[in-house]
């Protein structure tokens, strides 16, 4: 009987090596990847000559439909798959009151893992999510099983913002999930320091965005971070840093992964921290503020230096859709920070360390797919093994093009990337085996996507 599909003729990249071969797929899955001569026939053949044929990205870090985005699962998860991302992991809020809010009430960790998973119901790419805990209400330490056991073991805390938690309340936090082997996953800035820089910022009238990254240093992002990791190894936690950007926070990773490894101690950076400076502050103004800021060209040199020595071993986006109305217009702590990325992570991220810095593309495979698929317990994910969910994008290293917000498939009507030429692009992306975005065209069926429920990762 014939397979439903062999993609043929194309360079296939692993993590760990770059080879000719074809893939085969049957049912949703990689069924095999060798001589084209070795595989069955196929109802469908895809001439990948030229190409590369790599696992799709696992982005771990994004924002979509609700808190902090104006993207629904439709339009983000079609941005997803033109960027050649096949899942992504988002946040379920335990839903709280305040001037951040989006909610009327207080909530549960639970009820915020249903609502995200019934908004995910038109998804075309696979998902899952995080569990975001944004209050002091000793009852969620009762819910951290019951969420493991729905699929979702990693755990988000702030140290900012009106949702940042006391170092008190997260101590007790980590030693619950760490009970339950799940994940803690960490925003670290020093709110204490933050507010007291922003409200220097104001009182000085320094309302232009280049003021912004004062108001967000370094050593606040390096202060919470150590806090937060020396209480999690105490826990025996394992603790995940996100959006590492600065040589400061990195160094204090690199001192306790030292001391306890890889296997307690694991971090991200994301693409803007590793392919832009803050010089987009005077170039762009608002569009960029993010936090944590955008940093130096050394901080941009720090985050391979440790991409390189795996003290952090994943790139994500933070992808946060906003529309430009909601960016400028007024002084940078008047508008939302974040910004959208999803559609471009993987061609400008290649670009950079392939194209510009000579990484080899197994390097990219590494941090956007297996290394994210591991660490966040996706195993069916992130690698082209036989017996693995079919996701894979077919990418044409040659292709130049110029990244404009005109291309978004997401409601974003900007990009941060906007005029930026780069040199490699998705042609193909599939989710378990369904082609979802076609040379620039998204062609998936709404509701392809499937709520993924992740096991609880093993870092030995």
């Amino acid at each position: 009987m014939p397979i439903d599909t062999a993609i043929t003729g194309g360079t296939v990249v692993t993590s760990e090596r770059a080879y000719e071969a074809s893939v085969g797929i049957e049912d949703g899955e990689i069924i095999a990847v060798g001589a084209k001569s070795s595989l069955p026939r196929a109802e469908e053949t895809v001439d990948a000559s030229g190409q590369l044929v790599m696992p799709g990205v696992v982005d771990v870090h994004v924002h979509v439909d609700d808190q902090f985005s104006e993207d629904s699962y439709r339009t983000a998860t079609g941005a997803a798959a033109l960027g050649g991302t096949t899942t992504y992991v988002d946040f379920a809020w335990q839903a709280w009151t305040g001037e951040m809010s989006l909610f009327d009430e207080e909530g549960t960790l639970m009820e915020g893992i249903e609502r995200k998973k019934e908004k995910g119901s038109d998804a075309l790419i696979d998902f899952g999510l995080h569990g975001a805990i944004t209050r002091e209400d000793p009852a969620v330490f009762e819910e951290i099983s019951e969420a493991i056991e729905a699929g979702v073991p990693t755990f988000k805390m702030f140290t900012a913002y009106e949702i940042g938690l006391s170092n008190g309340f997260m101590n007790r936090a980590m030693e619950h999930v760490a009970a339950a082997d799940g994940v803690g996953v960490f925003h670290t800035e020093d709110d204490s320091v933050c507010q007291s820089l922003i409200e220097q910022c104001k009182a000085e009238e320094k309302n232009n965005a280049i003021h912004f990254p004062e108001s967000r240093p370094d050593y606040a992002e390096a202060m919470a971070a150590e806090d937060a990791v020396r209480m999690a190894v105490e826990a025996g936690m394992k603790y995940y840093g996100i959006h590492t950007s600065c040589r400061k926070a990195a160094e204090i990773l690199e001192y306790f992964q030292e001391e306890y490894g890889s296997e307690l101690i694991r971090a991200e950076t994301c693409l803007h921290y590793t392919t832009l400076t803050d010089s987009v502050y005077d170039e762009q103004g608002n569009r960029p503020v993010i936090q944590p800021p955008i940093r130096t060209d050394e901080d941009v040199e720090a985050m391979f230096d440790h991409l390189d020595d795996g003290v952090l071993s994943v790139v994500s986006t933070d992808h946060c859709a906003y529309t430009l109305d909601q960016k400028e217009g007024g002084a940078w702590w008047e508008i939302n920070p974040g910004a959208n990325s999803l559609q471009t992570c993987l061609p400008v991220f290649y670009d950079e360390a392939v194209n510009r810095l000579g990484y080899d593309p197994s390097f990219v495979v590494e941090l956007l797919a297996t290394n994210p698929a591991e660490t966040f317990g996706m195993p069916e994910k992130g690698t082209l093994d036989p017996g693995t969910d079919a996701d894979i994008v077919v990418f044409d290293p040659e292709t130049e093009f110029t990244i404009t917000a005109d291309d978004n498939e997401s409601v974003a009507d900007y990009t941060i990337y906007e005029g930026r030429e780069v040199t490699g692009r998705p042609t193909k992306t599939y989710v378990r085996g369904e082609l979802v975005a076609d040379d620039g065209e998204v062609v998936g069926e709404p509701g392809h996507g499937e709520f993924l429920e992740r096991d609880r990762p093993d870092w030995n």
